[in-house]
């Protein structure tokens, strides 16, 4: 990447996280809160799918959530594209925990916006589970990438992840498994992702160090590596 490209970058990150401690924020009941959160990524990595073409990555995101358990909220990453640069997330969900018994659950809906990339748009819901160091989910797809843009419908991604602290470092690991609803329309068939890293904070700040791989044998055109990610973020 260019050093310009890369000065920019740093210039956003300097910028979002100035505005990021703005942003966080709690009403004087206790109901309502918000947060923000930046990172700068060596890669954008998506389900074992790096996306900002192996060059660093700015996001950020934006939360508000209420102590019922209903958030919202969006998140957008620079990625590397013929017709676009930019990914926008918007979502809203709902999480808590059953009772008491340490069984914790999150449902909602995200939708993945992609500006100047046509048919690219899309809405996909989640459902997850969570207990202790565990957690499962699936997400369903509808009309990713729109059928007329590739064939691609309804997909599902299920995963499984772990993290575990030992000390002031996190030790995670993950798979998932994205089931294509149209193999040949898409050019590949459905393939598993998995990751491992650690992560820990240092003057308050989030860094992390992720090792990402999948077992799909698609040619280079459908951008599948595996590598080493690197992270530094700061939430508020």
């Amino acid at each position: 990447m260019k050093l310009k490209t890369i000065s920019t970058l740093c210039f956003a990150a300097s910028t979002m996280l100035v505005a990021s401690s703005a942003m966080a924020w709690e009403s004087e009941d206790g109901a309502w809160s918000t947060s923000a959160n930046v990172a700068l990524s060596s890669e954008y990595m998506w389900r074992g799918q790096p996306l900002s073409g192996s060059d660093p990555a700015i996001s950020g995101g934006l939360d508000i959530a209420h102590s019922s358990g209903l958030y919202a909220g969006t998140w957008a990453s620079n990625i590397e594209h013929a017709d676009g640069s930019i990914e926008i997330d918007y979502y809203v969900g709902f999480g808590g925990e059953f009772g008491d018994s340490g069984v914790s659950y999150d449902v909602g809906g995200l939708y993945y916006d992609f500006p100047g990339i046509e048919d690219f748009d899309y809405v996909e819901v989640y459902a997850f589970l969570g207990y202790s160091f565990l957690s499962a989910g699936v997400s369903y797809s509808l009309d990713a990438f729109d059928a007329d843009y590739q064939g691609a419908e309804d997909n599902l991604y299920y995963q499984l992840d772990a993290s575990y602290d030992v000390g002031s470092v996190t030790l995670a690991a993950g798979v998932g498994r994205y089931d294509y609803d149209d193999n040949a329309a898409w050019g590949l068939e459905d393939y598993t992702n998995y990751y491992i890293g650690a992560s820990t904070e240092l003057a308050g700040f989030g860094l992390d160090l992720t090792y990402h791989d999948t077992n799909s044998g698609s040619s280079d055109e459908n951008n599948f590596d595996d590598g080493v990610v690197f992270t530094i973020s700061k939430s508020m």
